[in-house]
């Protein structure tokens, strides 16, 4: 249930609604399923292996099953997993105060257009920014203190049932509004002239941070499995509950959309910018507004403690810090990292930053993590698990506990063959040094 948590997570309620939107839906939503089960779920079965076979952190477990050859791997992991701590932070401190908004009744008396604009506000906002993002850190800083199976697995069991729930009555609701048809025609219908090489990227990125591989994360936790544990049934069931939740949201956000005329394309803001217009017009706004965005914080938390666990039990392992000295420290400089990405919106820091680079600096971390980092991370593992790792260690590792042996051959044909080549050609098509659009033209 926490490896779930840290799956089921913002990218899945609400980043994978506002890049589906960003680039047309259709065609983006068939890459993010095709990328999920051909390259997201193997590189999870992959990490699981290595996490059980080194019960290490990604640093001292590429270390160690490389003979310190592929330590850079692991290196890279903790890179993506402050990066995306950093941005991810800030948009579960908005979390957070549309939770405490929604508690002192913010909608009351305001139009749709008006509890809209309130996101637009939030975001110019620097200090309050700032401290919401604090506070975010410093209770996922507090809940990994503690640990993970006394802090995270306990509230796991109770909290991810109740925010499922509340996505089921919510996408109940949306079958009632007169854009749900609509919405089922953006998300599902195919339309060839949406997507880009860059959506192909997002896609791929997308299906890796919602599954959280490429970061260190599902290898950190699968240096707590019991050797009993069944590795391709676990991943299969994560992988399917976190595209139920995925799915479930974007049918929830689209309906809305597509009711009141807003822009699919909203960005960042999408989620904040639509569900509380419906819960206006819903009885008891209050409490259940105020429900909801709790438990949206809820399950950033389960991602962010994963995140943050696996640069603890980095620096702890290569270090030999302390758990409360590492938790602190990291807490700290994942703040520092947050802070222009917090500022963002505000402009009162690196003023000249869109200019620049074209995206303010929140986007800048976002997409290169998503559209650059992740997927270079993911090809290098099924590079090390596929070829590298010993092949009685691997087999071992991914049939203890394992009843579906036959998943065994197919596996090791994704990972040395399929996901370096599809990542490979991606990469290099979104680098602009191939062109594979001119054999379809």
């Amino acid at each position: 249930m926490a490896t779930a948590g840290s799956a089921v997570g913002l990218g899945s309620l609400w980043k994978f609604p506002y890049v589906t939107g960003e680039n047309g839906g259709g065609l983006f939503v068939l890459a993010y399923l095709v990328f999920t089960f051909l390259i997201g779920v193997p590189i999870f079965m992959g990490e699981l292996v290595i996490g059980r076979l080194a019960l290490a952190c990604p640093v001292g477990a590429f270390s160690e099953l490389s003979f310190r050859s592929w330590r850079f791997l692991g290196w890279l992991a903790a890179l993506a997993t402050l990066f995306v701590f950093s941005f991810y932070s800030v948009v579960a401190g908005w979390a957070l105060n549309y939770s405490l908004m929604s508690l002192l009744d913010y909608s009351a008396g305001k139009t749709s257009e008006e509890i809209r604009g309130v996101f637009d506000l939030l975001f110019t906002a620097a200090e309050i920014n700032l401290l919401w993002t604090l506070l975010f850190i410093g209770l996922t800083a507090g809940v990994v203190y503690k640990g993970i199976r006394k802090g995270i697995e306990f509230w796991s069991k109770i909290l991810m049932p109740l925010l499922f729930l509340s996505l089921i009555f919510l996408f109940i609701y949306s079958t009632t509004l007169e854009g749900f048809i609509h919405a089922l025609k953006f998300i599902f219908a195919p339309r060839a002239d949406q997507l880009t090489i860059e959506g192909l990227l997002e896609a791929l990125g997308l299906a890796c941070f919602t599954l959280s591989v490429g970061m260190g994360v599902i290898i950190t936790y699968g240096s707590y499995m019991k050797k009993n544990e069944n590795i391709p049934k676990t991943a299969l069931i994560i992988a399917l509950v976190n595209l139920f939740v995925s799915l479930i949201a974007a049918l929830v956000i689209f309906p809305i959309i597509f009711t009141f005329n807003f822009p699919s394309a909203e960005g960042p803001g999408l989620l904040f910018k639509t569900l509380p217009v419906v819960f206006a017009k819903l009885p008891g706004t209050l409490i259940i507004s105020t429900a909801f965005f709790l438990l949206v914080v809820f399950a950033a938390l389960t991602s962010t403690i994963s995140i943050m666990e696996v640069m603890v039990t980095t620096t702890t392992e290569v270090y030999g810090w302390s758990r409360g000295k590492a938790t602190i420290i990291i807490a700290g400089l994942s703040f520092l990292l947050a802070i222009p990405s917090a500022l963002s919106g505000s402009q009162t820091l690196f003023a000249n930053w869109v200019i620049l680079f074209g995206k303010n600096f929140f986007g800048t971390i976002d997409s290169f993590t998503f559209v650059w980092l992740l997927p270079i991370n993911v090809l290098c593992t099924a590079l090390f698990v596929g070829w590298w790792m010993q092949s009685n260690q691997r087999k071992k590792s991914f049939l203890e506990g394992c009843d579906w042996n036959y998943l065994y051959r197919p596996w090791i044909f994704l990972m040395r063959f399929v996901i370096p080549l599809a990542v490979i050609i991606i990469i290099l098509q979104g680098g602009g040094i191939i062109d594979m659009g001119r054999f379809f033209r």
